[in-house]
């Protein structure tokens, strides 16, 4: 019999529970999956915004929106479009009913527990497909997995190391094809993140310019220093290269941002001689400021573009 067993609302960062339904029935193979439930959630927020993770007899779905993730257990016959629909249900009412700030700064689990009433009406009308004919269309739905498949992952991605479970997204399954996965968003940019962008620009800039004219000075006179020459062309690759690190996401981020600083201020020390004080406080500023707005803006839950 295809039905819907449980669900869940976890919030993406932490994998901390905000709501769920009690399950259906309790054996061995719904054991096991409450494991794999926990697994998952605590790597939501390095998997792409819509999943499926088939363990036998069951399929555990989900979607990640705002920062939120809504996860489902199913039988393995339950059809996709109807699981996928079932969480696009919820999470529109999540989002409609709950303040998201509220979901960012809960600490206790299950604290939106009164929402497990709408998950289990919405559950037992998902569980008689015939009450669902004239209430939803699953054409556009069955349009958006065929465009979009959700990412399968493999039971062999989930294991446990030195008692911690760990989980590895080596690829992304799309349009019938294997590709990587899909590039993690960063939050929306403020006004200090543009401010900081601007003047890494500017701060490569000045740095290419003086580069061009200590070339030109080394042509006319034998005797300059070639240093000054890489000095200068080093502090531009840093500038840009912070500006890189603001805009994409990518592995060890922070880590490389603070390594990037670290070259701004060794350049500006070797360029003391040919610069002022006021001049080497400007760069090492900027350089510090660019830092900590990359450290700021942190990577977001993602947000799926399906009925939405």
């Amino acid at each position: 019999m295809s039905m819907i067993l449980s669900a869940s609302v976890v919030r993406v960062r932490d994998g901390l529970p905000l709501s769920a339904s009690t399950d259906y029935e309790q054996n061995t193979g719904m054991q096991e999956c409450r494991k794999y439930f926990k697994m998952l959630s605590k790597k939501l927020s390095q998997l792409p915004d819509r999943c499926t993770l088939k363990t036998g007899q069951y399929n555990i779905n989900f979607i990640s929106s705002l920062g939120v993730s809504y996860m489902m257990l199913c039988t393995e016959n339950y059809p996709s479009v109807l699981a996928f629909c079932f969480l696009d249900e919820l999470q529109k009412e999540f989002i409609t009913t709950y303040n998201m700030m509220k979901t960012n700064t809960a600490v206790r689990p299950y604290c939106f527990i009164e929402f497990d009433n709408f998950i289990q009406r919405t559950k037992q009308r998902y569980n008689n497909t015939r009450s669902l004919s004239t209430k939803m269309n699953l054409a556009d739905m069955q349009t958006e997995i065929k465009l979009r498949p959700p990412y399968q992952i493999s039971m062999s991605e989930l294991g446990s190391a030195n008692g911690f479970a760990h989980l590895s997204v080596p690829e992304y399954k799309g349009t019938g094809k294997i590709s990587a996965a899909p590039r993690q968003r960063l939050e929306p940019v403020t006004l200090p993140g543009i401010v900081s962008f601007v003047l890494s620009l500017l701060c490569g800039a000045l740095n290419l310019i003086r580069g061009f004219h200590a070339i030109e000075s080394l042509l006319q006179n034998e005797g300059e220093d070639f240093s000054y020459v890489i000095a200068f062309f080093l502090g531009t690759a840093a500038c840009l290269y912070q500006c890189y690190l603001f805009v994409h996401y990518t592995g060890w981020r922070n880590a490389k941002s603070f390594l990037t600083f670290g070259l701004i201020c060794l350049c500006n020390m070797y360029l003391y001689e040919l610069r002022n004080m006021w001049q080497l406080f400007f760069h090492v500023t900027v350089g510090a400021f660019s830092t900590l707005q990359i450290r700021l803006r942190q990577p977001q839950g993602k947000s799926p573009d399906y009925n939405v």
